[in-house]
């Protein structure tokens, strides 16, 4: 049984992931700002469910992942599932800067906060894995601070993953970056191409988890397309009429954290 603390799994995919993990019996730490979601998988699995309130926000959350921790008794795989997004054409300021508060700073501030637990009381041994998103293989007018945000948190995960290796830490990282996925964020009445449903992504998602992957795109379709987008030169892209349904990998309304 692995002890895997979920970040963000009160609704979505994280709170597929959480539940998929409780039934296959592990000890699952889910975390998140609806306690009562939490309360709900902690009643449904009460062997295998503990949980925090955790904004990762604040600056105290550090302190909140680690009471967590504590609940579960030990930590073998921290999961970060949550995020923000918009589609912000009109670059409202507001959506920006949130944007960056949770999928930046907030990103920062938890795995900071996992990487050191490993270092500092596991013998330098876990793991650390994110979901991510294609959309950061380029940048997208229509969700410059989205797409800019999993840009940084690809390029962090992999400069964690060097400091691990140059400390000989046995710290590995998997960094997953899925498409469009079917969720109650996305727009009911719309369709978005190459749409994927939850449990065909979660599914993946843990398997690409389990076999530590440093670098998995879901699906195998997506992944040939983010190939073809890296083929593009930059000067090429910037003039492309890039629009959020034909490229973009998350919903178009919000997608809070969770």
């Amino acid at each position: 049984m692995s002890k895997i603390l979920v970040m963000g799994a009160t609704s979505g995919i994280g709170l597929c992931i959480a539940e998929r993990l409780a039934a296959e019996g592990n000890k699952v730490g889910v975390a998140g700002r609806r306690d009562d979601v939490m309360q709900m998988l902690a009643a449904r699995y009460p062997e295998n469910v503990v949980w925090e309130h955790i904004d990762i926000t604040s600056v105290d959350a550090p302190a909140g992942l680690e009471n967590l921790v504590d609940k579960m008794g030990g930590m073998d795989v921290y999961f970060h599932v949550s995020g923000v997004g918009y589609d912000n054409p009109g670059l409202e300021i507001q959506k920006e800067i949130a944007t960056m508060q949770t999928n930046v700073a907030g990103f920062t501030r938890m795995v900071d906060a996992a990487f050191r637990y490993f270092r500092d009381m596991c013998g330098g041994k876990g793991q650390i894995a994110a979901i991510t998103s294609v959309a950061g293989t380029n940048g997208i007018g229509a969700m410059a601070a989205y797409s800019s945000s999993k840009k940084f948190q690809q390029t962090y995960l992999r400069a964690l993953c060097q400091l691990a290796n140059s400390r000989h830490l046995a710290i590995s990282f998997t960094d997953i970056r899925p498409g469009w996925i079917r969720t109650p964020l996305l727009a009911p009445a719309q369709s978005y191409p190459m749409e994927m449903t939850t449990e065909y992504v979660v599914s993946r998602i843990l398997r690409a988890v389990k076999r530590r992957r440093r670098v998995a795109v879901v699906d195998w379709r997506w992944n040939i397309l983010v190939g073809l987008w890296r083929l593009i030169p930059a000067a090429l892209w910037v003039k492309l009429p890039v629009s959020v349904g034909s490229l973009a990998s998350t919903p178009v309304s919000a997608k809070g954290q969770k």
